[in-house]
């Protein structure tokens, strides 16, 4: 078990507009825009791969799933995630609106496997 208690000074609950603005306290000004889009994009891969790792040990190698390292490890996924979109102009309830808008399109009466496999045939 991870000893950092990934809720200890939190204040629940938070928005995402509230998340960016106080995740944009610890951006690195000296970067330009693309140079901050590039380091998140690499920072949200490398994040993606410590989250595989713990899951693919847990599943595979009979590790214990340890939920307070993967909650920090996806804050880290979503602080690269809330910085790209930030490059880019677009705040993260514009990310999750249009997320959820390509879904409902491609499962409009929620997922099944049988509309992901005829899908896939398209």
């Amino acid at each position: 078990m991870s000893d950092v208690d990934p809720m200890a000074g939190s204040a629940l609950p938070m928005t995402m507009e509230e998340y960016e603005q106080l995740a944009a306290r610890t951006l690195n000004l000296s970067l330009t825009r693309d140079q901050r889009l590039l380091d998140a994009a690499a920072g949200l891969a490398e994040e993606a791969g410590e989250v595989l790792g713990l899951v693919r040990k847990h599943v595979f190698m009979g590790h214990s799933i340890d939920v307070a390292r993967l909650t920090i490890e996806l804050g880290d996924a979503l602080w690269c995630l809330t910085t790209a979109a930030g490059a880019l102009g677009v705040s993260l309830e514009q990310v999750a609106a249009a997320n959820i808008a390509k879904l409902r399109k491609r499962y409009p009466e929620g997922y099944t496997d049988a509309r992901s496999v005829e899908r896939d045939a398209e």
